[in-house]
């Protein structure tokens, strides 16, 4: 029987309107070379807009070069326009929407040294560095603070040319945006640091900026943290403030997450990570001290059980305080969480591990085919955001790594 009701009922995000209630969310997919799209990550995001979805999310593609995690990461500039137009067509020749994550990783830079020491709220030891010798971060002044406005705006505006619907802005997970939010990083004494409605404040001028710049034609996001699941990082309290001052910057709808990339992924997947499988692509890939640093971690982490829509509590929370539109994301795997979420006033709802299990899934749903997803988080696909042709579920057949060689807009 076909499913009828309101996550495949249309919805309206600023000046964009999607077919669905679906987002495939921004997951860094690994699918590019030397900063720019490959024919892979046009496959991906096809096969997601022919699979269902209202919209699907390039994930973590940076607004400078210094503001990659990992070396291959996508840098927005004008020189791979023709690379972003053959991924956004693609998309749109399914019938979807395509929104681009813009960030820049401050301190969180993992895979590549960086000239000088990273940018972040603060200055002081970067543990996030350690392993390519990023030892020190410097507290950004007003003068980086221009300047990386500017970096946004300027990938803002180049998503829009190169055929983007949306922009969402990365403020969550321990990336420099975050930087400031957190407390965990955020140790100021000035304007920018100290209570909740301070840090929020750069990011928020960001957004604002952003907004400006191309708000009239391409929706702008942000992606934010409920809580950073640390007893010293961001609770829910400090996540309704950040809601708050987005909406007053203009955001069109925040994606709410959770969680930090160093001091809590657990809290970000709602399980443990599979650290053996992590463990195996990074020794393949000539990694070991980073596998090693990766099998050392497993002992920090709480023994917790994945439980459907795990950030449920924290987001109803943010959904009392705020009148703008919210994604609903974690812990979606069932047609009836999708329809659960919709109903509590959340306006999408967002998957990354259930889609990448199957992309076709939204499809099925509406179909009356299944209702539930196959994925049981076992979390492998996180390892492959180190394997050269890109994560997949492990489940599925291997990716083919050919695909990953190609730039998108030498694609057939």
């Amino acid at each position: 029987m076909r499913a009828e009701g309101l996550p495949f009922e249309p919805v309206t995000i600023g000046p964009l309107t999607l077919r669905n209630r679906f987002i495939k969310s921004g997951a860094n997919e690994a699918m590019c070379l030397d900063g720019r799209p490959t024919a892979a990550l046009v496959k991906h995001h096809r096969d997601l807009a022919r699979g269902g979805v209202g919209m699907t999310t390039v994930a973590y593609m940076a607004v400078a070069p210094e503001g990659r995690t990992l070396p291959n990461q996508i840098w927005i500039r004008p020189g791979i326009l023709p690379d972003l137009l053959a991924l956004t067509s693609a998309v749109h020749a399914e019938g979807a929407a395509i929104s681009a994550q813009i960030t820049h990783g401050g301190s969180f830079v993992t895979g590549m040294k960086v000239k000088g020491r990273t940018i972040s709220a603060s200055s002081g030891f970067n543990p996030a560095g350690m392993l390519k010798g990023n030892l020190l971060q410097r507290a950004m002044t007003e003068a980086d603070m221009e300047r990386v406005t500017a970096e946004f705006v300027a990938a803002a505006q180049l998503a829009r040319d190169a055929g983007f619907d949306a922009v969402e802005l990365h403020m969550g997970h321990g990336y420099l945006l975050n930087q400031f939010i957190s407390p965990l990083s955020n140790k100021r004494e000035d304007q920018y640091g100290g209570s909740a409605e301070n840090r929020v404040r750069f990011p928020a001028r960001v957004l604002a900026a952003v907004k400006r710049a191309v708000g009239a034609s391409t929706a702008v996001l942000a992606k934010i943290n409920v809580a950073d699941g640390t007893r010293r990082g961001a609770q829910v309290e400090d996540g309704i403030v950040t809601a708050r001052a987005l909406q007053a910057a203009g955001a069109d709808m925040l994606v709410l997450s959770g969680g930090r990339n160093v001091e809590s992924t657990w809290f970000m997947f709602g399980s443990r990570m599979n650290r053996q499988e992590m463990a195996k692509v990074l020794k393949q890939q000539g990694e070991r001290l980073m596998a090693f640093a990766m099998q050392a971690a497993a002992s920090r982490e709480p023994d917790i059980q994945f439980r459907e829509m795990y950030f449920l509590e924290y987001s109803r929370k943010i959904r009392a305080a705020v009148d703008l539109p919210l994604a609903y994301l974690g812990g979606i795997k069932s047609l009836a969480n999708a329809e659960q979420a919709v109903a509590e006033g959340f306006d999408c709802v967002v998957l990354a591990r259930a889609l990448l299990h199957d992309p076709a899934l939204v499809n099925k749903f509406h179909r009356g085919e299944v209702v539930q997803s196959g994925c049981d988080n076992c979390n492998g696909c996180v390892a492959y955001i180190y394997h050269p042709a890109g994560t997949r579920c492990v489940m599925n057949p291997p990716n083919d790594p050919d695909l990953n060689k190609i730039p998108a807009s030498a694609a057939e």
